[in-house]
């Protein structure tokens, strides 16, 4: 049995892989909201028993996901922590909580996982971060692995790098609008904008993963002698583009840094 603390919109999106690709069915999936509309809506959309119970959706998991804000592991927790079954591999999603502080305020020895997904997980494309505590198997590794391909891709890294994964692949939304802007500055409306942007980068980023090539290699392909594209490479270097990417990513890290502390 897999059982959510939270049915967010996160939680909604990994029930959606598991269902989609088979893991699991809709009998063996259940998950908890604050209130009785958003259970409603759980069971409604996925199919799935739903509670506002979290005490009884942890005593039957055999995988329990902490879906929950950061601020609400305090409280939730210790309501919890007596009722997880001994070898339930517990998975947290939460950005700004530790490994240690979490096994900190369960009090007592834990198979944890913790995660660090995106939000193209709401379309299957997510990219996770996976790093876990000792008490965790090779087996039991595999196992949640398996449950975050099922919605996009997944690495194993160590802890500290987790940070570096918010920056990385946390803000990526952002680019892709400034794309439209400059495309709806010259002309085009907005709708068409945002699909000939995001289409773009979408394409770019299978190229890169799908040749395995260096994205300056594929950059320079495009590059024609006197053409357009280099026109454009040497204003976003005038501008300080690399610099502006680097800054802002290096800041989103240093902010999930201070959540830690």
């Amino acid at each position: 049995m897999i059982s959510f603390i939270g049915g967010g919109n996160m939680a909604t999106a990994i029930i959606s892989g598991i269902l989609s690709s088979g893991l699991s069915d809709s009998d063996h999936i259940c998950a908890t909201a604050a209130h009785e509309s958003s259970v409603i809506r759980l069971k409604e959309t996925l199919h799935i028993e739903a509670t506002t119970d979290n005490k009884a959706a942890a005593q039957k998991a055999d995988i329990l996901f902490l879906a929950i804000k950061p601020n609400m592991f305090h409280k939730v927790i210790p309501e919890i922590r007596h009722a997880v079954k001994e070898n339930a591999i517990i998975v947290s999603i939460a950005a700004g909580q530790t490994i240690e502080r979490i096994e900190e305020i369960f009090e007592t020895s834990i198979k944890l996982v913790r995660v660090m997904p995106n939000t193209p997980a709401m379309v299957g494309a997510a990219m996770s971060a996976i790093c876990c505590n000792d008490a965790v198997t090779d087996e039991d590794l595999t196992e949640v692995q398996a449950i975050f391909n099922s919605f996009g891709k997944s690495e194993v890294v160590s802890e500290s790098m987790i940070d570096t994964v918010i920056g990385v692949s946390g803000s990526s939304p952002a680019f892709i609008e400034a794309m439209a802007d400059a495309a709806v500055a010259d002309g085009m409306p907005r709708a068409q904008a945002y699909k000939f942007a995001a289409q773009a980068v979408l394409g770019s980023a299978k190229m890169v993963l799908e040749t395995g090539k260096h994205p300056g290699e594929l950059k320079d392909a495009v590059c024609s002698p006197g053409g357009t594209t280099i026109e454009a490479v040497a204003i976003l270097e005038k501008t300080g583009l690399r610099n502006a990417v680097i800054e802002a990513q290096r800041a989103c890290v240093q902010k999930s840094r201070d959540m830690n502390s």
